[in-house]
């Protein structure tokens, strides 16, 4: 599969350029983001967006840094920015390349000067760098840096007011800044000793994020610029710009910790790297030792269920076992009468803590059996006989075994709500919640068995048989041949959705190989699309695939028809589970179709979910875990089924790729050894 690869003619093209985000993160909980052209487009945007303290909530610090090159008394602007419709300055059309590794960098030219910009996310730290090296120059140049502040949480938008405070003090190699109390300062400094920073405070008005009026939410905002760095540049000189919470000593310390940072980078060369490099940015560690999962960029925060369904994915396709098994304790360590915290209870997403087992199913390929019996076996418990005991009558256990679940709100994760009431309510038992029950059941006993834990076999044995019944009863449909989707009195919902591959892709499946052959023929032939499994069929009449941007368009889509990974990953295992290495290609085809992907919306990553019907436009989260680690999921199949000569070809293809990384970083190095000697 190629490498990340963009077309150098159509970066001055806006309606190409600005569809293209680029993402990195502190793996705290700060982030990068902004288009590949430095024109913000959301309000999530921003070359600085961290948490000030350890909650979930983050800030847009700094917004963006733009630059103006001077030569002959002549200003050149090089940023990009909306106003009303109109774009002004037109700084896109300087730029004439764009790389992603090993760090994202733009390069610009104006006349016979050629800027080079490479923006640098610090890891564990909440720091931007940004390194501008004049590649060429005929004259003599200076470089303007003009800071734009926001100081508001990501969700809202930032406006002109009396109460910011637009001064800048001075401190060793720059100045520092905070526009609200309550806020950290924001340090900005030059590792350049001759430079210069003009006050001259000054709100810039209305600026405007085309994707958020798209979606139907205001996107106008007012930004305050303290003033601007300016400074001479020579030919082959680089000068690095930093904004941090923690200031810099020294000109020296910026140098280093840029050359330092960057030679610790990974290089995206492939799309099993770029997937990779995608994955470790969803995991956060908090200053209070909480390790995080973060569902998706830009806006979405921790959620249990996303946890569960990504974190194999994530950490144990590249073997980081200690990054799973420290999210795990997170979360157990919440738990409260068998139940996990916030939006992990039960009585708010009634198949969360059911999705725990499948995490541990996994997870117990690279720890053993004993080690995780001693580990989570407790919690395991816990959790069972918590849905045994039941949550009051919203989330309880029938005398069938079954798990009901009927509530005012949404329970499962199809409970979008659009216009005040729930889009898929499925008030009463879910086919998914009840194959993750009979799933979570099923692997406690075997553990216990295994460990010698007979009092909870003695008290547990009966149960999968009871469920299984109850279940094939209810849901299997026998004359058409797959499951219903809920089931509710005497209401069998006969809808045709990706929930039932649940039932197929688990370990513990209450279907027969024959049924499974069928409900996969039925998935294969009404959801399955290059893109992942479909929500809902595309007969029925609910459905919908191609939607506009809006928020209430997407939303009704997302859950009637709108194409997901992670059910495909289910559904690629169940298919393995049957036909063995005979199913090889067509996996390895499935995997293939997204390589293209990995630079259509979020470079290097993969998006929520897609439109269910051709060309399958991403929507949703530009970045999303489950997507990311559905694929990495799917490759890890991949190659445990691929055949003999398939295994030596991987093989092959994997020295090659690290060979190549070997040397990328070698060469790195030995530009970093010469930066130092300068």
């Amino acid at each position: 599969m190629s490498g990340l690869k963009f077309d150098k003619r159509e970066l001055g093209n806006l309606e190409y350029s600005l569809d293209r985000e680029m993402l990195a993160t502190d793996r705290r909980g700060g982030y990068m983001s902004t288009t590949i052209v430095g024109c913000n487009t959301r309000k999530y945007h921003g070359l600085m967006v961290a948490p000030i303290d350890n909650s979930e909530r983050t800030y847009v610090l700094l917004s963006s840094l733009d630059e103006t090159l001077i030569q002959h008394d002549q200003a050149f602007h090089l940023a990009l920015h909306r106003y009303n419709g109109v774009y002004e300055p037109r700084g896109h059309k300087y730029i004439t390349d764009f790389e992603y590794t090993p760090t994202p960098t733009i390069t610009y030219r104006v006349g016979g000067a050629v800027l080079r910009k490479e923006l640098l996310w610090i890891h564990k730290r909440t720091q931007l760098m940004i390194r501008y090296t004049l590649v060429d120059a005929h004259s003599e140049t200076t470089l303007r840096l003009r800071p734009m502040l926001a100081f508001r949480d990501k969700h809202a938008l930032s406006k002109a007011n009396m109460e910011a405070d637009g001064r800048a003090y001075a401190i060793p190699c720059g100045v520092k800044c905070r526009l609200y109390e309550g806020f950290p300062w924001l340090n900005m400094q030059l590792n350049k000793a001759d430079n210069e920073f003009i006050a001259a405070p000054d709100w810039y008005y209305n600026i405007e994020y085309h994707k958020e009026l798209a979606r139907g939410y205001e996107g106008h905002e007012d930004l305050l610029s303290p003033g601007y760095f300016e400074f001479k540049i020579r030919k082959g000189e680089s000068v690095v710009f930093s904004a941090a919470t923690e200031a810099m000593a020294s000109e020296q310390e910026i140098t280093t910790a840029y050359d330092e940072s960057l030679a610790r980078r990974t290089h995206k060369i492939d799309f099993l790297s770029c997937l990779e490099h995608s994955a470790r940015q969803f995991l956060i560690r908090r200053p209070d030792n909480r390790t995080e999962l973060i569902a998706g960029y830009p806006w979405f925060g921790s959620f249990a269920r996303d946890t569960f369904i990504a974190l194999p994915g994530i950490t144990l396709t590249q073997n980081h076992k200690e990054d799973c098994l420290d999210a795990l304790d997170t979360l157990v360590g919440d738990m409260r009468d068998g139940d996990f915290a916030g939006n992990g209870e039960a009585r708010v997403a009634v198949d969360a803590p059911l999705w725990f087992f499948y995490t541990l199913q996994q997870l117990e390929k690279h720890i053993g059996t004993k080690a995780l019996w001693e580990r989570y076996g407790e919690a395991m418990k816990s959790i069972l006989e918590a849905y045994r005991r039941g949550f009051g009558e919203e989330v309880c256990m029938h005398d069938n075994a079954l798990i009901w679940a009927s509530a005012e709100r949404p329970l499962t994760w199809m409970g979008t709500i659009v216009d005040g009431a729930a889009l898929t309510p499925r008030r009463g038992y879910d086919v998914e919640v009840e194959a993750l029950w009979y799933n979570a059941v099923e692997y406690t006993l075997a553990l216990a068995r295994k460990c010698g834990d007979k009092a909870f076999v003695a008290a547990w044995k009966e149960l999968p048989a009871r469920i299984k019944t109850s279940f094939l009863s209810k849901f299997w449909l026998e004359e058409e041949g797959y499951l219903a989707d809920y089931v509710n009195g005497d209401e069998v919902n006969k809808f045709i959705r990706c929930n039932m591959v649940v039932a197929l892709g688990l370990d513990y499946t209450m279907l027969d190989e024959s049924q499974r052959v069928r409900a996969l023929m039925v998935i294969r032939q009404h959801l399955l699309t290059p893109r992942g499994l479909r929500t809902l069929s595309p007969r029925n009449p609910l459905y919908k695939s191609n939607y506009n941007e809006d928020q209430r368009s997407q939303d009704l889509a997302s859950r009637n028809g709108s194409a997901w990974i992670w059910p495909l990953m289910l559904y690629v295992n169940a298919c393995f589970a049957i036909s063995g290495e005979r199913y090889y290609d067509e996996a390895q085809q499935l995997l293939d179709a997204f390589d293209d992907e990995l630079q259509a919306k979020c470079v290097g990553s993969i998006s929520e979910r897609f439109e269910g019907d051709p060309p399958y436009n991403p929507r949703g989260s530009v970045s999303h875990a489950t997507s990311v680690a559905g694929l990495l999921a799917i490759h890890a199949l991949v190659e445990q089924y691929a055949p003999k000569r398939g295994r030596k070809a991987s093989a092959k293809r994997s020295t090659k790729c690290a060979a190549e990384a070997d040397k990328e970083v070698k060469k790195t190095r030995k530009c970093v050894r010469k930066s130092a000697k300068k």
